[in-house]
């Protein structure tokens, strides 16, 4: 299967200024493409909800090593209800202490623009020098402290092709983008959040455990980046990291740093789309309300999330 299209790296560096969105809100605008999700899209989106039913989008957090979890979430218990322990307080109770690092591929987390970098440079011009230890001073996960709230979109391409997975490497194109929308009747439209399935969780439970890095991984190919910014995307999920890996390309991940750095489009990674999918599909239904509240890390470049999506 090929990777990508026939574009170049030079061409697709020439998208981080032919899609750029840079000012589009004004110098200081922190919320990139979140900007098209108006009032009246959130207002559509809840007209959607007609069943009072939810599914979540999130993994469970990976407190164990795996191939693809060289960083596992730490969790500790502080306090348990182990006799003796409970004797010692006041009022009996249980209590935890959890670590994460939310980047990478395994557990389900939305990226904040300042994320990613290109030539010294995070979304709307601002310098990559704003991240500092001390955390990010622009483009940072808490100006998201309102939650993401917007008609959610799936466009699951194992089942438009009839499969239970897409294959390690395969390129997602434009073409099969709107061969969903002709077949489940519906239009991406502006301030939609795009969740797109390559079926990467149904292939891990059927053949067990993956290096993604070294296997590769189902996602979108470059030529998607022209079709995203027409749409006007508001935010981006998948159940990997959006881009097909390799990207064919060896200096960059087109998906990943033309979205974030460009257009200003979030990313929300590894989402848990199977049971959306089933959900979707016995309902004929590819749009929901959705809902993610990201937590409000201050200067903070990611935050564990789990999105619901609604009927």
């Amino acid at each position: 299967m090929p990777v990508n299209s026939d574009l170049t790296e030079a061409q697709v560096r020439e998208f981080f200024t032919t899609l750029s969105n840079w000012g589009k809100w004004g110098p200081n605008d922190q919320l990139g493409a979140l900007n098209y999700i108006t009032p009246a899209k959130r207002a559509q989106a809840a007209a959607l909800v007609r069943e009072g039913v939810s599914v979540s989008m999130s993994l469970p957090l990976a407190t164990q090593p795996s191939p693809d979890n060289p960083t596992p979430v730490t969790h500790l218990m502080i306090q348990t209800g182990a006799p003796g322990e409970t004797e010692m307080v006041p009022l009996p109770y249980s209590a935890d202490y959890f670590a994460i690092s939310p980047h990478g591929i395994a557990n389900t987390h939305l990226d904040a623009l300042c994320h990613v970098f290109n030539q010294g440079k995070m979304y709307n011009g601002y310098s990559a020098s704003d991240v500092t230890p001390l955390g990010a001073r622009n483009g940072a996960i808490d100006a998201l402290k309102d939650g993401i709230v917007s008609r959610g979109v799936l466009i699951d391409v194992p089942h438009l092709k009839g499969r239970e997975w897409l294959e390690p490497g395969e390129a997602i194109s434009p073409a099969d983008l709107e061969a969903a929308e002709q077949a489940g009747g519906f239009r991406v439209e502006e301030g939609d959040v795009l969740f797109v399935r390559t079926g990467r969780h149904a292939l891990e439970k059927a053949k067990g455990p993956r290096d993604s890095f070294k296997e590769g991984l189902a996602g979108l190919g470059a030529a998607c980046l022209p079709w995203l910014h027409a749409r006007k995307v508001a935010a981006l999920g998948s159940d990997g990291a959006s881009d097909v890996m390799p990207s064919g390309y060896e200096k960059i991940l087109p998906i990943h740093a033309v979205t974030i750095v460009a257009m200003g489009i979030h990313l929300l990674d590894n989402c848990a789309l199977d049971a959306l999918a089933e959900a979707c599909a016995t309902r004929s239904r590819w749009t929901f309300l959705l809902a993610v509240a990201p937590l409000v890390l201050v200067r903070g470049t990611a935050s564990p999330v789990n999105p619901l999506a609604i009927f």
